[in-house]
């Protein structure tokens, strides 16, 4: 990153930190040690906290980014 934060910080069970920046991208590292795990950016500044739930077993997290929201599926850990 080159800029800092305007994004809260969501932490899963798994061991997943995300959350996203200024030059909108939208991360998650692993919360032990830190290692980036994947980034996906979204074209607009990330300036909102992610958001998590579950449904049949399935875990999803969103963001909003810009003008738009994202949802993405997380993997089974």
């Amino acid at each position: 990153m080159n800029d800092v934060s305007d994004s809260g910080l969501l932490t899963t069970s798994t061991g997943l930190l995300m959350s996203g920046n200024r030059e909108g991208h939208f991360f998650a590292l692993n919360a032990k040690d830190g290692k980036l795990l994947w980034n996906k950016y979204l074209g607009g500044q990330v300036a909102s906290s992610p958001v998590t739930w579950s449904v049949d077993g399935q875990q999803y997290v969103s963001i909003a980014s810009g003008h738009a929201l994202f949802t993405f599926g997380l993997p089974d850990r």
